[in-house]
């Protein structure tokens, strides 16, 4: 969409397996002055097939069409351009169909139930390169993120547990030879994992390390 001036006519292929709805859409759409349907498809191998004559700028399309998907028609629509808007037009709003549906790109998800009046909204979003979900959608979406659990990130599990061992230690106020010595390994080879664990937790000195080490229970801090 990023192509498209301020005066220029988005395209949009509706694909919709039901000859009403698409009039109705259709209809909706004729009355948008930034919006132009240029081709309608039953199915998405009639879609596939249109687009590969004209490729469109936005394709609204069903997500159940008979036996044929139309999640399926994201993913291949994606594939061959990356460009394109995708808007979902369902009576689906289970929380799976909208997950995959934006995983594989779609750029917004629409109830057949909505209002007239928020295609639109949609259809200004994707101009603008947004998402759109429609309210009862993103509603769902918000209480699906707020039920997952909470996973802390623990940075220490970036590192191996020789490197574990080798902070612990330098945590414990002990220096390369001792650790070298109880570890059986060079200083040289202390030094290497002490750099290396560093750069894996984004730290630039022993006091930071310490620190680190401190606040994520590897050590007390009366150590």
């Amino acid at each position: 969409m990023n192509n498209l001036g301020n005066c220029t006519k988005a395209t949009i292929l509706l694909v919709d397996d039901h000859a009403l709805v698409r009039a109705g859409i259709r209809s909706l759409i004729d009355q948008l002055n930034d919006f132009v349907v240029i081709a309608e498809a039953s199915d998405p191998v009639e879609a596939l097939a249109w687009v590969a004559q004209r490729v469109p700028d936005i394709v609204v399309t069903d997500i159940t069409m008979g036996s044929h998907s139309g999640l399926d028609l994201v993913r291949r629509l994606r594939e061959q351009h990356p460009q394109m808007a995708i808007v979902i037009l369902s009576m689906h709003a289970s929380e799976e169909l909208v997950t995959e549906a934006l995983r594989l790109g779609a750029s917004a998800y629409l109830l057949k139930e909505a209002a007239p009046a928020e295609l639109e909204i949609a259809l200004q979003a994707i101009r603008r390169n947004e998402t759109y979900l429609s309210p009862a959608v993103s509603t769902k979406m918000i209480e699906r993120f707020l039920r997952a659990p909470v996973v802390a990130v623990n940075p220490l599990d970036a590192l191996t547990t020789r490197q574990l061992q080798v902070l612990t230690m330098i945590a414990g106020r002990k220096g390369t030879k001792e650790i070298a010595f109880e570890l059986d390994l060079s200083e040289k080879t202390v030094a290497a994992h002490r750099a290396q664990i560093m750069e894996r937790l984004g730290v630039r000195d022993i006091v930071g390390l310490v620190l680190l080490a401190v606040r994520h229970g590897l050590v007390s801090a009366g150590e």
